[in-house]
Order: structure tokens, then C-alpha cells, then sequence
């Protein structure tokens, strides 16, 4: 073989590798418990998530497939006790404003809105836990 085959073949060896790892990590985002996250450790890519609150996903299949496909976005937070407002500081924080705020017995709800965007803040008793939902349309740069 010569030397310009040599070349090329480790080119195409390369490009191949570079190409399944970039597959690879993109995959695994899909595979694992937090797939609904687009920044990993954080609330809505704008701010960390508070000590004390466990990031989690919807366990729906369907779901997944949603937020993978880009129609929509949604992130879940889990906290000790009935903490249902425990997050809204931190999206009025970085400039949403409320629009609703409704509380009914074991549910919270509020629409919240920044320039032309529109999310839907939601908090739910489970037993003794708080499950706080933070879902709306995918962020525009995917």
C-alpha cells in the first residue's frame, strides 16, 4: 500500500471514530434518567438547581420520544415536604414573570412568560414530597 493510501485510510479511520463517539454521547443523553435535561445540573438552563432538590424525568416512553423529537421540553425536581413555590424564585430570578398563580389543595399551577416565551410551572403533592414540573415549547438553538 502506499504512503497517500495509508494517508487517506487513517483519515477515514479517524473521521469514523470521531463520528460513533459523538454518536455514542449523544445517545446516552437518551438512554439515561435525566434525558429531559438540556443542561445537566441546572433549572431550566438559566440557574443550578438549589441544594436539597433531586433533578428527575418523566418515566413515559412517550414522553422521551416528545422531548427527543423537539416538540417539547419538560424538567421535574422532587423536594422534601409540600414546597410547591420552591422553584419559582429561581425562573422569576432570571426574568419570567407570572401570569396565573393557582393554588388548589394538593396542585399548584402557573403560567410564567420572558419576551414572547411562554412556560408552564407545575407543583403536585406526592405523600410527603413535592414534584415540581417546568415544561414548554424546546429552546429555539436545537
Amino acid at each position: 500500500m502506499t504512503a497517500p493510501a495509508r494517508a487517506a485510510l487513517l483519515v477515514v479511520a479517524i473521521l469514523l471514530l470521531a463520528l460513533g463517539a459523538f454518536w455514542g454521547l449523544n445517545e446516552r443523553r437518551w438512554a439515561g434518567p435525566l434525558y429531559c435535561f438540556e443542561q445537566l445540573g441546572s433549572v431550566w438552563g438559566i440557574a443550578p438547581v438549589p441544594p436539597g432538590i433531586t433533578p428527575e424525568c418523566p418515566a413515559s416512553s412517550s414522553y422521551r420520544q416528545d422531548i427527543r423529537q423537539g416538540l417539547g421540553r419538560a424538567e421535574q425536581f422532587r423536594l422534601s415536604g409540600w414546597q410547591p413555590k420552591a422553584l419559582l424564585g429561581t425562573l422569576t430570578g432570571a426574568g419570567y414573570r407570572p401570569q396565573t398563580d393557582d393554588l388548589l389543595d394538593d396542585d399548584y399551577s402557573a403560567f410564567l412568560f420572558r419576551g414572547s416565551e411562554r412556560i408552564q410551572y407545575s407543583a403536585v403533592r406526592q405523600g410527603s414530597e413535592t414534584l415540581i414540573t417546568v415544561s414548554g415549547p424546546p429552546q429555539k438553538n436545537r
